[in-house]
């Protein structure tokens, strides 16, 4: 089996409003066709239109290629050969951020064909999964307007969710509005939801660590995003002085190398590699393994369609520790009708997927109405 086609499909909902931290506004899907007949599919959560820049480039030199110049008439079912091998291809372009983010559209896509092609699900690629189910927490945004705030988290609760994330919008400016804004997420959740926190690396590690005194009361499971995502000396700060409380990140990374670095130097408590951001699979499971030789928790971070949801079900299946998943419950048509997909969820727990790759279908007529390159 021969790859003969790879290409990079953005799309665009018409009403995006670029003043919200909402990334499934738009989105960009790789579809990597083989002479066999079977195409695999995955995403990336970067700019739509550079990460099909990349995938599309001609080549200048060995170090400098395109995604689908480099694959074409390649085997892929060799996913570790072909991700070196893009690595490798683009060192001048990037080592990393939307280089990396493109090479994992790729990469999942590549799994997909591969569990296709020998009629298993990824996970038992991956090494079997060791559950059927997993929870998942209803991730959201926080709102200016808290009733709204309070009324969508409440509900989400009463859908059977037994964990909530409230991230970014108005969090940061000051720290009353920040404790305000904590308050009414536990107010809405009740005291028999976990309450995770995500910060959107709004502060400096003083305002963090000042943070952290101040949401104790409220009982978050975790802080994520507190910092930027390089400033290990300010992580190593911060997991000094929350003295229990669960400090989390690394949505923000893309390399092996930073992970590392964020539990070894910066002492982080969960690392949130995403397969869309992280090197797909084939990297994300060397970024599991570095958490598990330091006793860290890996918890993906997913915030896109469909296709990431169902690749991070199959990567949770496989991981020894994992206390529940990312579930982003956005409205935007691209999270909710771009594929036909097997995931189930039901009382705040999803059904691993069990069909072979991935166990999703592009709908073509979503496809067709939001993509932008044509």
């Amino acid at each position: 089996m021969k790859i003969t086609k790879v290409e990079a499909i953005p799309l665009r909902i018409p009403d995006l409003d670029s003043s919200r931290a909402d990334g499934i506004q738009d989105d960009v899907i790789v579809r990597v066709h083989t002479d066999a007949g079977i195409t695999g599919v995955g995403e990336a959560d970067a700019s739509p239109d550079v990460v099909k820049a990349l995938v599309d480039a001609p080549e200048s030199w060995m170090r400098s290629r395109g995604l689908a110049g480099m694959l074409v008439g390649e085997d892929p079912l060799h996913t570790e050969r072909l991700w070196d091998k893009m690595y490798h291809g683009t060192l001048w372009m990037g080592r990393g951020g939307v280089t990396l983010e493109a090479i994992s559209a790729v990469d999942i896509a590549l799994w997909d064909i591969k569990g296709k092609a020998l009629g298993l699900p990824v996970h038992t690629l991956l090494g079997g999964a060791r559950r059927t189910t997993v929870p998942v927490y209803a991730s959201m945004l926080f709102e200016a307007d808290r009733g709204l705030m309070r009324e969508r988290a409440s509900r989400h609760v009463a859908e059977g969710y037994r964990a909530v994330k409230f991230g970014w919008g108005p969090m940061g400016p000051d720290l009353a509005t920040d404790v305000a804004l904590v308050r009414a997420a536990r107010e809405a959740i009740g005291d028999g939801a976990e309450l995770l926190i995500d910060a959107g690396a709004a502060w400096t590690a003083q305002e963090a660590i000042r943070r952290v005194d101040a949401f104790r009361e409220f009982r978050p499971f975790w802080l994520e995003e507190a910092l930027a995502s390089d400033d290990l000396a300010g992580w190593a700060r911060l997991t000094a002085a929350a003295r229990g409380m669960r400090i989390a990140t690394g949505e923000q990374e893309t390399l092996t190398g930073a992970f590392r670095d964020l539990i070894e130097v910066g002492h982080v408590d969960v690392i949130q590699p995403d397969l869309a951001r992280a090197g797909g699979f084939t990297q994300c499971r060397r970024i599991a393994d570095v958490a598990v030789a330091n006793h860290a928790l890996c918890v993906p971070h997913a915030w896109k369609s469909g296709i990431l949801v169902a690749a991070t079900l199959h990567f949770a299946a496989t991981l020894a520790e994992i206390p529940f998943v990312e579930y982003t419950v956005a409205a935007s048509p691209l999270r909710r009708d771009l594929v036909r997909t097997d995931v189930r969820v039901a009382d705040g727990t999803a059904q691993i997927p069990d069909t072979p790759g991935l166990g999703v279908e592009l709908n073509d007529e979503v496809v067709a109405r939001y993509r932008t390159d044509r």
